[in-house]
């Protein structure tokens, strides 16, 4: 490798010690086959570091590691049974081995010192993960799917840094930076902002919009955007209206990096292989396959929040907390030489939750704020807490024998409904009664318990106790047949039935009203925004019937069930939004209103201007806005 960051760091360590220089993304990893050297590198590697101000670490080269039959067998020994050891896999191609224990706190406790006898002793780079409570079959798949494509992740890892580091392509006349929208654009779903500098070409987003037939995708056949000349794709959170397209993209030829979190790309894929099998259940031809799903797993590179990497040769993010469900993040985007800064927050909720921490408002720099504004409008304000009014409802429904379906969102909404109904179980305020989770939550809820590290403090406390765990609480129930669900509608006992889709669209929610809503003692609550032409918005408008296809017969269904919303959002209204505003430090001098209806989106944007005295634009589909 002849890059001029190789050239740089090699001047700080001594010659002959290193075997092999690769970069992981924007990581550079030094290998060497020197014991000594691995053990004490007398300050060389953190020379190295400060020279350039980029990430480096130093391993052990494959060649001297531990073989992994007796490897396993060491660091079994080495961390005791009070680790609970559940798995152990290595990565031979980086020289690093996976160890998933009930207690990793065992491993690093005492300064980690198990951790360095681990390395020391068999000369493997442990990574410690934590047992998920419940057990999530997508994530052992997500990390075989990693593990088997090992050599080919050591390759493309490489490449994305060469991109990075050595691979300027195009002669920079002047400074520059566009931003157009290929969706989002005055509507809400199908995310996707198209970033382009000189030398640059991002995607941020790119989802669909679940609730349309006709324009569910988004613009890729704008003439700025070329699939071969995209750089990077960055998913701030895991809804399908913000990633749902993305294996399309995989579809057509892209192999570039995915920029997001790991409970992002867990959940993603989830979601994106639930689109597959919904299409299939309606007899449609689904847009992208499971392969494809797989490439975006392969291709995905996970960071933590407020970790600082370079994407492209002039294009440097950092993940924040964005509250809005878990693992999601708002994306600060730092262009150039202190060009600009751009802070992209996706979907965000600017209150504390039942799971969630309020999104982050101290940045290092800002100018331009792109903002979501989904309850944007004027009236748009959730209110306060809803358990004194939901704990009624639900006590006057069950005192008549009804049922009540609460259907859902399958990540965040879902999760958070969940903690918010185990809590007032908890302190007597609802009924004991069952809560069945249907459609695709439970697999999310494992994923929830497998990441406690993103949601606050007092709920990631309770994750760790199992006795004190809302989503393991006895009442919950996993519905996983059709059988289950025939049984659970002719039970003549009251319960609560949790289910996707939060629209009615599609999946188990649609199959549960139709089931429930002629009869007067059953219950529909409304818990997610509801979008124009879903049938979750015509019933919310109060119609008295809708329609099913059975065959050639169409049926009516009359709709008596009481209705009720609960206000439990992963949005900020328009209280939170103003106040998030007004809290960002640096105030921006520029924002760019998103993710909304229209009327929402212009009515946010004149009260930013004239509460503030801030430049505000709401873009709609197709427009493109320089920034600098």
């Amino acid at each position: 490798m002849t890059s001029e960051i190789t050239k740089e760091i090699m001047k700080h360590v001594p010659e002959g010690k290193i075997s092999d220089v690769a970069f992981e993304a924007a990581n550079i990893v030094l290998y060497t086959k020197d014991k000594k050297y691995l053990k004490d590198d007398e300050g060389t590697v953190r020379n190295a570091v400060n020279a350039i101000k980029k990430r480096v670490e130093l391993r052990p080269d494959p060649s001297i590691c531990m073989e992994q039959d007796a490897a396993r067998e060491r660091i079994t020994e080495i961390l005791t049974e009070e680790s609970g050891i559940d798995e152990i896999v290595f990565d031979p191609e980086r020289s690093l081995v996976f160890i998933e224990a009930e207690n990793p706190g065992v491993a690093i406790a005492n300064r980690g010192a198990l951790i360095s006898r681990i390395k020391e002793e068999t000369f493997w780079i442990p990574i410690m993960r934590r047992k998920p409570p419940i057990k999530s079959q997508l994530i052992d798949n997500i990390r075989s799917v990693l593990y088997e494509n090992s050599e080919y992740r050591r390759k493309f890892f490489h490449k994305t840094g060469e991109r990075i580091y050595n691979g300027w392509l195009r002669q920079k006349k002047e400074e520059w930076i566009r931003v157009t929208y290929l969706g989002s654009g005055r509507q809400v779903g199908r995310s996707a902002i198209f970033l382009q500098t000189p030398e640059s070409r991002i995607l941020l987003d790119c989802g669909i919009d679940p609730a349309s037939q006709e324009q569910a995708y988004p613009y890729l056949e704008a003439p700025e955007f070329r699939i071969e000349e995209l750089d990077a794709v960055v998913i701030g959170h895991a809804h399908l209206d913000h990633c749902g397209f993305l294996p399309y993209l995989f579809k057509f030829g892209y192999r570039g990096p995915v920029y997001c979190t790991e409970p992002t790309r867990d959940i993603m894929a989830l979601l994106q292989l639930d689109l597959i099998k919904i299409s299939r259940d309606k007899d449609r031809d689904a847009i992208y396959s499971v392969d494809e799903v797989k490439e975006v797993v392969k291709h995905c590179i996970t960071l933590d929040l407020e970790s600082v990497t370079d994407i492209t040769p002039d294009v440097r993010i950092t993940f924040y907390n964005a509250g809005h469900i878990l693992g999601s993040a708002m994306v600060h985007i730092h262009v150039g030489n202190g060009l600009h800064n751009i802070l992209y927050t996706g979907d965000m909720k600017y209150a504390r939750t039942h799971m969630l921490s309020p999104s982050h408002t101290q940045f290092p720099r800002l100018e331009t704020l792109m903002i979501e504004s989904t309850y944007g409008g004027k009236d748009n304000n959730l209110g306060g807490s809803a358990d004194d009014e939901f704990a009624e409802f639900v006590h006057r429904t069950v005192e008549r024998g009804g049922k009540i379906l609460i259907p859902t969102l399958g990540s965040g909404r879902a999760q958070e409904i969940v903690v918010f109904i185990e809590k007032l179980i908890r302190e007597k305020k609802l009924p004991d009664i069952p809560i069945y989770l249907d459609g695709m939550l439970w697999d999310i809820m494992a994923i929830h318990t497998a990441y406690p590290e993103y949601l606050n403090a007092q709920l990631r406390q309770r994750i760790f106790h199992k006795e004190d765990n809302p989503f393991l609480h006895a009442n919950i129930k996993r519905v996983g047949s059709g059988k289950e669900r025939t049984q659970i509608i002719e039970d003549e006992g009251s319960c609560l039935l949790i289910a996707t889709s939060g629209m009615l669209v599609g999946g188990p929610s649609v199959y549960y009203l139709q089931e429930l809503a002629s009869d007067a003692r059953n219950a529909l609550v409304f818990s997610c925004y509801q979008a124009e032409g879903t049938l979750g918005r015509l019933i919310q408008s109060g119609v008295s019937e809708f329609t099913v296809q059975e065959g050639k017969v169409t049926r009516a269904i009359p709709v008596r069930l009481e209705i009720f919303k609960l206000e439990i959002s992963g949005h900020s209204d328009r209280r939170e939004l103003m106040n998030f505003i007004r809290n960002c430090s640096p105030r921006p001098r520029k924002v760019i209103i998103n993710h909304g209806e229209a009327s929402r989106c212009l009515d946010f944007g004149r009260a930013i201007h004239q509460t503030y005295h801030i430049e505000s634009v709401c873009p709609r589909n197709l427009d493109s806005l320089r920034l600098r």
